[in-house]
Order: C-alpha cells, then sequence, then structure tokens
C-alpha cells in the first residue's frame, strides 16, 4: 500500500498551538521523512502514543474493538483492569498481533511521562465517560511502574 515508517522524533509545536487556542485537532497517522522527502504510513497506536508522550498529556486512550487486555487470551475472557509498565512488558512477547502496537503504544506513552494509558472497546456507549467516572473503570488501564520503596517507607 505504500511506504510504512517508524517514528524518530516528534515536533508538538503546532498541535501544542491549536490546544492551547482551545481547539481540538484531528491528526493524521502519515509523516514526511527529514531524510528524503517521501511521506510515509504510520501505526496510528503508535502516533497517538508518541504525540500523548510529546505533549506530556495526562493520559492515553485507546479505543478498540474490545474490551480491553485480556488475561489469558483465547482461553479466558477475562480483563486485566491494570498492569503496571514492567508487568505489560512481560506480557507483550504472548499478545495476539493486533494487540501489540496498542500495548507497546502504552508502554512507551506511560513510560514517558504519560501517566495513565487506558484500552476500552469504542463499540461501548460512552466507555470513556465510563472510565474516568466510575470506580471499576470499563477497559485495561497501564500505570508507570512504582518507584522503589527503602525499609524506611521512603521512595528511593
Amino acid at each position: 500500500l505504500g511506504r510504512v515508517g517508524d517514528i524518530v522524533g516528534v515536533d508538538a509545536g503546532a498541535v501544542q498551538a491549536l490546544l492551547d487556542d482551545g481547539r481540538i485537532p484531528v491528526v493524521s497517522s502519515i509523516a514526511r521523512s527529514t531524510d528524503d522527502d517521501h511521506v510515509y504510513n504510520i501505526n496510528a497506536d503508535t502516533a497517538a502514543a508518541a504525540l500523548a508522550a510529546a505533549l506530556g498529556a495526562e493520559t492515553l486512550m485507546v479505543l478498540t474493538d474490545v474490551e480491553g487486555l485480556y488475561a489469558d487470551w483465547p482461553d479466558s475472557d477475562e480483563v486485566i483492569s491494570e498492569l503496571t509498565a514492567t508487568e505489560l512488558e512481560k506480557l507483550l512477547p504472548e499478545l495476539a498481533s493486533g494487540m501489540v502496537p496498542k500495548m507497546e503504544g502504552c508502554l512507551h506513552a506511560v513510560r514517558n511521562g504519560v501517566r495513565t494509558a487506558r484500552v476500552l472497546d469504542g463499540r461501548v456507549q460512552h466507555s470513556i465517560l465510563l472510565e474516568i467516572f466510575t470506580d471499576e473503570g470499563v477497559g485495561t488501564m497501564i500505570v508507570p511502574d512504582r518507584p522503589a520503596r527503602t525499609p524506611w517507607g521512603a521512595a528511593s
């Protein structure tokens, strides 16, 4: 279908300017190369995660057509409600191919300053609101690793 590229850097200035102006930007996942001036297709999940990290976003929301990350797919339909970055990293080799870029994006986001990344079923009406405003949520939330604690309880 054309050229596929990897993200090597993000200049979030134009998007930040739109946000600062109270606008809601719509971003396409294509990018021009700085080396050969070609236009490349970028995986949309990867692009969203990189942009969220570059903007210092509070949360990355990934909408998909499943309920979240399943604990033992395809043998179980139990959705994992929360994972740390390290827990997710350990699961990556076992994931179905369609979830890999989504979860790699979530991992990148939380390891680069985004406080949470959430995978939600976009087919569920009001799924974003249900995730944010209910105690149990409706998808999978990925959080950064918790800081190690010293024997005295202080973060190291």
